[in-house]
């Protein structure tokens, strides 16, 4: 779990994921220059998440869009696990579920990538002080689509791979035989079992399968 650093607020020890390789370059000599170090710099969410536990960092920076786990995925999957680490996204983007996701899983901040190079040293100060770094206009964006009325599929707030997940439970399947009809481990599935959970305020997977198959 995360656990503050002594000494100055600017000097951060940080996990970089993104899988642009230019990106992750220019992202570490920026960071760099300001005085921060970084931990790890790797190319998707499962290695991302991998980084965290070796490295315990004081923030880590994740790309929205990554290959197999993106990173509102790993922030919700850091979230269900207790991990406090402040997490900031770097992003092109954001739908609203996104990021609705993104705030309930207590994103500490969202910096876009174009014009990233200041905002994002700007982000990491206010972060590392212990401060919420997300404009004003995502904000009330997000506010408008809490106030929206809720939408007649109660699984419409998951992922696409957890949804998929969601259909092998409706169907019986047991975690062992969703991780290889995935290609993922089983300790991956019960990973993404906690974040349904969490989204859906549900107790256990029976919940999810009456949910699942509700007409």
């Amino acid at each position: 779990m995360y656990r503050p650093t002594q000494g100055t607020p600017d000097m951060s020890s940080i996990v970089l994921a993104d899988d642009h390789p230019f990106i992750r370059s220019a992202v570490s000599q920026v960071l760099e220059l300001a005085g921060h170090s970084i931990a790890a710099c790797v190319a998707n969410g499962d290695e991302a998440l991998a980084a965290v536990a070796e490295h315990r960092p004081d923030i880590v920076i994740l790309d929205v869009k990554m290959p197999g786990r993106d990173g509102i995925e790993v922030l919700s999957a850091m979230h269900a696990d207790g991990d406090t680490t402040p997490v900031v996204l770097l992003t092109a983007g954001l739908t609203d579920e996104q990021l609705i996701e993104a705030l309930r899983c207590n994103v500490r901040g969202i910096v876009f990538k174009d014009g990233a190079e200041d905002r994002l040293v700007e982000c990491l100060e206010a972060v590392a002080a212990g401060r919420r770094f997300v404009d004003q206009e995502l904000l009330n964006q997000a506010l408008a689509e809490s106030l929206k009325p809720p939408p007649a599929d109660p699984l419409s707030c998951l992922a696409p791979r957890e949804r998929e997940i969601a259909g092998y439970v409706g169907k019986g399947l047991r975690n062992r035989e969703i991780g290889d009809a995935m290609g993922i481990t089983e300790g991956t599935v019960k990973v993404y079992l906690n974040s349904i959970y969490n989204k859906l305020y549900l107790r256990n997977r029976t919940a999810l399968a009456l949910i699942v198959m509700a007409p």
